[in-house]
C-alpha cells in the first residue's frame, strides 16, 4: 500500500497532482531573524496565501513545504493556507544544516524537546535515538505538538563538508525513516556532498529510492548527477528562477542530459522560494506562479526542439515522480 501524507490527511498517491517538490510558505528562521535578515523571513501568511492561490490558478495542486524545525516553521499558519486555498501541503520533520543551529529555540518547543537554549545545544546533548524519536513523533503524531503530521523527513549538510552533528542528524533521520517509512529529503549546500550523504545512508541501510537530494542545479555537473542517479535516488532541481546562480538554459540542459541517459523518472522540479524578494505578493518577485506559468512552457519548447515529448516530461517531473518519491510504502 502506498499513500501520501499531507498535513491533515493521508491520500492515495494518484491524487497528488501537479506538485512543487521543495518550497517554503511561512517561516521565521531564528538564525536570520536574530541577524536582522528580513528578506529571509516569510512572516505574512496573507501574502504567502496569495502566492499559493496564483500557483493554484495555473493548475497547481500540491506543495511540499520543506521547512524543518530549525528553520522557524509556523505549522498552524501553513495549515490555514492549505484549508483556505485547497492546495495540498506536505510538511517536513527533521533538521536543516549546522550553521543554522546557532540560534535560539522558540519557547513553544521547549516543553517538547527540553529547556535547551539553542538548536546546537539540543542536538549536541541528545543521542541519535532521542533525535530519531522526536522526528518519529512529528511524522506519526504531529509537528511541534500540533495535530498536523509530516509527510517527509529531512537532514542537511554544509558546503563541501559534513560536520559530526550533521552526521548525527542524518543518522537520526535515517532511523526515523525506518520506523515510519516516510520519504527522506536532504539539503545539500550548493549541491555538494550528495555522494557522501548517500554512503552514510547506506551504512544505515536506507533504500535510496526513498531519497530526494535538494539543490542539484547548484552544482551543474552532468557527470556528478549521473553518479547520483545511478543510486536510484531522486535529484531535485529546485533553484528554478534564480538567475544569479545560473541561467535557465543551464538547468534545462542538465535536466535533458539526465533524460537522455534514462533518468527521467528520478527528476523533481521546484523553486525553493524562501525570500520575500522571490515572492510576488511580498516584494514583486517572480512568485510561486513562475515555474508553472512561465518555466513549464519554455521547458516544453526546448525539450521538443531536442526531440523529446515535452508534455510527457512535465507530467513525469511534476505528477508521476512526486507521487512516487513522496509516497509512504508499506
Amino acid at each position: 500500500m502506498s499513500f501520501i501524507r499531507t498535513l491533515d490527511a493521508d491520500i492515495p498517491k494518484e491524487e497528488l497532482g501537479f506538485t512543487y517538490s521543495h518550497e517554503h510558505i511561512v517561516c521565521r528562521p531564528a538564525y536570520w531573524s536574530e541577524r536582522g535578515e528580513d528578506d529571509l523571513l516569510l512572516d505574512d501568511p496573507a501574502k504567502s496565501k496569495q502566492d499559493v492561490l496564483d500557483f493554484k490558478k495555473h493548475g497547481g495542486q500540491t506543495i511540499v513545504d520543506a521547512t524543518a524545525v530549525d528553520y522557524g516553521r509556523d505549522v498552524p499558519a501553513v495549515h490555514d493556507i492549505m484549508e483556505q486555498t485547497g492546495v495540498r501541503i506536505i510538511g517536513t520533520a527533521g533538521f536543516n544544516k549546522s550553521f543554522l543551529w546557532d540560534a535560539s529555540i522558540k519557547e513553544e518547543l521547549k516543553p517538547i524537546i527540553g529547556n535547551y537554549r539553542t538548536y546546537y545545544e539540543w542536538i549536541e546533548s541528545a543521542t541519535i535515538n532521542e533525535l530519531a524519536d522526536f522526528v518519529i513523533r512529528e511524522v506519526e503524531e504531529g509537528l511541534e505538538g500540533t495535530p498536523f503530521r509530516a509527510g517527509q523527513v529531512k537532514f542537511g549538510t554544509g558546503y563541501n563538508r559534513i560536520t559530526p552533528l550533521e552526521e548525527k542528524t542524518l543518522r537520526a533521520v535515517a532511523r526515523a525513516h525506518h520506523e515510519t517509512k516516510a520519504p527522506v529529503h536532504s539539503h545539500t549546500e550548493v549541491g555538494t556532498m550528495a555522494l557522501e550523504q548517500i554512503e552514510l545512508l547506506r551504512s544505515e541501510n536506507v533504500d535510496l529510492s526513498y531519497l530526494s537530494l535538494g539543490h542539484m542545479d547548484r552544482n551543474p555537473d552532468p557527470y556528478y548527477h549521473e553518479q547520483i542517479a545511478r543510486t536510484g535516488a531522486y535529484l531535485s532541481f529546485d533553484g528554478i528562477g534564480k538567475i544569479k546562480y545560473a541561467p535557465e538554459s543551464t538547468r534545462i540542459e542538465l535536466i535533458l542530459e539526465l533524460v537522455r541517459k534514462g533518468y527521467a523518472g528520478q527528476i523533481l522540479i521546484s523553486g525553493d522560494t524562501a525570500r520575500k524578494s522571490y515572492y510576488k505578493h511580498y516584494d514583486h518577485g517572480p512568485g510561486l506562479e513562475f515555474i508553472i506559468a512561465k518555466w513549464v512552457p519554455r521547458f516544453i519548447d526546448e525539450a521538443e526542439r531536442a526531440g523529446f515529448d515535452g508534455q510527457e516530461l512535465i507530467r513525469r517531473f511534476f505528477v508521476d515522480n512526486p507521487a512516487n518519491c513522496f509516497a509512504f510504502k508499506r
